[in-house]
């Protein structure tokens, strides 16, 4: 007989039942609560709604925090999306853990020996063990790659592994990924963001940590390199790529460099990457991408995102791919029909944990098999023809086919097809508007090769169906993501990235600075200094307007020549220009997430979302110059969260010479027009103003603004921040620092520019610098930009 809960009417648990005939995590088939969930149970059923809440609230602040999210596609666009979190936890027993991840571990033995074989003898083909369609036509065998070995010995070093326990209680393969397995990442956040929601009863059970499984990866990794100064690099396809987030997190995590393919090249059979400092080696690559994108040269000459040679860098031994190119071969659906009887032949043993049931539907007696299977099927495209298929998001594909239906569609299309069973996936609670109901589970498990052999993430990304249907696993189709809790009957010690050492330590050297990402920043430094120079011209200009209206027509014809040098309109309060330029700074920011700090994005994605908000009723006058202020302080928070945290490397000083060269840039035209012998009256006090130096220049000089105070206070004095020699000396000071200034004491290009540039903002008196000067002057530094992208950014 049923049993419920305590308080079960906190949870709604009086009503929550599984599906007839399905498993479910947390309850039995005689509607009983597993011992293994009462814990968290009871811990949910004690609190109140107003607590829980508040407790749920914690996991998604942390998200929105972090800048978690992923990529929403559709309609041709896509767009970022809230990271889709299932606050309630997927509980499995060490025991039952052990044996899924000895079980895996098998299988990932195997699907090596697999790849080792299909890119070597071949002689699985040879033999009559596989179809030879199956691999010849199959686009993800790439005929390049046959005959490499790779260098490490291994083909594979981390998978993933989705599985899914059947109506049996038994778990099931669904699906292998080999190619470039995406979620673990995001399964640390999910662990972060759901302990924060459980912080008490988190505390109390005995959790497996995941810290310890990134280490041992990480130092699998770093013993891949032929010498300890090697690099590691991850290769990502960029930010549109849907999992790039947590590309850029996993890079920071582990401490190790991510490229794109623009920035690498092959040397000498060696792969490089572009740095500030020049070319530099990379020793292992963990590739994001898919396997034909990696190299226009040997595989899609229409990939606009590999490196040119890599395959030859391959060839000649030259780097350790994670995972080898061609891994994708392996994920093919059809091999499943095959998986069985190749344990046997590669193993010697039968497979611990079966895959889904599966056929090849390659002739006549096999599609007669299929037809005679009452069941429903499920067609798939095995050869990337036949029905649509998601291989990424979908575990399990939905499309129930009667055979009369099958028939047809294997008569018309073609032989190359695979038939699957339909697995009806157990379900496990989910919270949906304060009350637990059972949605369809699939895990997706992680392996990693290390000194120790396969090691197992002890936890997992688990997919939360958005309804019972299980076709809503997908994120993209409504699905969550939920952490996963392997719980020990004994005390687990805590793990961190972190090992100790032993012997005197040594400070590392910090790594080299891909030029990409020095690009990128000094434009963010750029863009972002803009951003600030139209708002306080925006602020200016509406104050005036409110204060004297169209009396002011002078002053305000004089800022809107300003504006129109930014291409900014100021018709409107918040000008498409205004969003344009800072859209290109969160652009900027965005391509080096790895290197940029979750509170710096944070409140750069908010000035964004406030610019956008306040844009659509702001009246002109006094109304649009508060708003201007209140952005002016957001843009100001996140330049004081960047210049006082980012540690003072190469980064740091692309984007504080892209910021100096902004502002000296835009002072001097400023000066040039607003001090000008024939501007309007009242010109003079608002380039103080614009300048930023208005109680400066108060305590500074007792008289009246002049052109010769103004010139002395916003283009000379060295020690005002808003100053053109101020920021020309700042320049100079981190240029001097750069690689290849002043070596062996000969200057560069740029260092010799900046040197004149120095002497002669020094040199200069205020009546020596006039309109045409000051112009001069603008020209001459962005000479200095061209320079600097010469010598370091291409």
């Amino acid at each position: 007989m049923a049993s419920t809960p305590p308080n079960a009417a906190a949870l709604g648990m009086a009503a929550y039942r599984p599906p007839p005939g399905m498993q479910d995590e947390m309850m039995d088939a005689e509607g009983r609560i597993r011992p293994l969930w009462q814990p968290l149970l009871a811990h949910l059923q004690g609190m109140t709604d107003e607590a829980r809440v508040h407790a749920l609230s914690r996991a998604d602040q942390y998200l929105r925090d972090s800048g978690v999210f992923y990529r929403q596609y559709g309609a041709g666009q896509s767009t970022e999306r809230a990271w889709p979190l299932s606050h309630m936890p997927v509980l499995i027993a060490e025991e039952e853990w052990d044996s899924i991840c000895a079980a895996l571990a098998q299988r990932a033995d195997l699907l090596e020996r697999l790849m080792a074989d299909l890119y070597g003898p071949n002689r699985l083909v040879a033999e009559g063990h596989l179809p030879p369609a199956l691999i010849a036509a199959n686009p993800e065998w790439l005929r390049p790659m046959v005959g490499i070995q790779p260098r490490s010995g291994h083909f594979l070093h981390f998978l993933a592994f989705e599985i899914g326990r059947g109506p049996d209680g038994k778990w099931w393969v669904l699906a292998d990924r080999t190619q470039a397995p995406s979620g673990a990442g995001f399964a640390l956040e999910n662990r972060v963001a759901t302990s924060r929601a459980f912080s008490d009863v988190y505390q109390t059970l005995n959790i497996h940590r995941l810290a310890g499984f990134f280490r041992l990866f990480r130092d699998a990794l770093l013993d891949l390199r032929p010498d300890p100064g090697g690099r590691v690099a991850i290769l990502t396809p960029g930010p549109l790529n849907e999992t790039y987030y947590e590309q850029a997190w996993i890079a920071r995590y582990l401490g190790v460099t991510l490229v794109q393919g623009e920035d690498l090249v092959v040397s000498d059979g060696r792969l490089m990457v572009r740095t500030v400092s020049g070319l530099r080696s990379v020793d292992v690559l963990w590739r994001r991408l898919d396997s034909a994108y990696a190299d226009p040269l040997e595989l899609n000459p229409a990939s606009r995102i590999g490196t040119p040679g890599m395959v030859s860098a391959l060839r000649d031994q030259g780097l350790t791919m994670v995972n080898a190119l061609g891994s994708g071969v392996l994920e093919t659906r059809a091999l499943m029909a095959f998986m069985p009887k190749l344990a046997l032949r590669l193993l010697g043993s039968e497979l611990m944990m079966p895959n889904i049931a599966t056929w090849w539907c390659g002739s006549a007696a096999e599609r007669s098999r299929v037809f005679s299977d009452p069941s429903g099927l499920v067609l798939s495209a095995a050869l990337g023809t036949g029905l649509p298929y998601d291989r990424q998001e979908d575990p399990v594909l939905a499309a129930r086919l009667a055979p009369d239906e099958l028939t047809r569609i294997l008569e018309t299309q073609g032989a190359d097809h695979v038939a699957q069973e339909i697995v009806s996936l157990s379900t496990t609670p989910a919270l949906v508007k304060g009350r637990l109901e059972p949605r369809p589970l699939s895990l997706r498990v992680f392996l990693a090769r290390t000194a120790q052999g396969w090691q197992a993430m002890p936890g997992g990304f688990a997919r939360i169906g958005a309804s019972q249907d299980p076709t809503a696993l997908a994120m993209q189709r409504g699905g969550s993501a939920a952490d996963v809790w392997i719980l020990s009957p004994r005390e687990v010690a805590s793990d961190t990235l972190v090992e100790p050492r032993a012997g005197a330590y040594a400070r590392p050297e910090p790594g080299a600075l891909p030029s990409r990402a020095a690009d990128n920043l000094f434009w963010l430094g750029r863009y972002v200094e803009r951003t600030e120079a139209i708002i306080r011209l925006l602020r200016a200009r509406n104050i005036r307007l409110a204060e004297s209206g169209q009396a002011a027509r002078p002053l305000l014809s004089a800022m809107d020549r300003l504006l129109a040098s930014y291409d900014v309109d100021p018709a409107s309060g918040i000008p498409k220009g205004l969003l344009n330029v800072l859209d290109s700074a969160v652009a900027s920011a965005a391509q080096v997430r790895d290197r940029f700090s979750p509170d710096g994005w944070n409140a750069l994605a908010d000035l964004s979302k406030s610019m956008r908000r306040l844009g659509g009723h702001l009246q002109p006058g006094d109304d649009a110059a508060r708003a201007h202020s209140i952005l002016l302080r957001k843009l100001a928070g996140f330049s004081g969260l960047v210049h006082e945290n980012m540690y003072r490397f190469l980064g740091w000083r692309f984007l504080t010479i892209g910021r100096l060269l902004e502002r000296g840039m835009g002072i001097s035209a400023i000066l040039a027009d607003l001090s000008d012998p024939d501007a309007p009256p009242g010109a003079l006090d608002l380039c103080i103003e614009l300048g930023d130096s208005i109680l400066t220049h108060r305590r500074r000089f007792t008289v009246a603004a002049s052109r010769e105070t103004v010139i002395d206070l916003l283009a000379l004095d060295p020690m005002n921040p808003r100053s053109i020699r101020n920021q020309i000396d700042g320049m100079a000071e981190q240029v001097d620092m750069l690689p290849g200034a002043g070596r062996s004491g000969i200057l560069s290009p740029l260092a010799r520019a900046m040197l004149r540039l120095q002497t002669e903002v020094a040199t200069s008196q205020p009546e020596t610098l006039s309109s045409a000067a000051l112009l001069s002057l603008r020209t001459d530094m962005a000479a200095l930009s061209d320079l600097v992208t010469e010598t370091y950014l291409r």
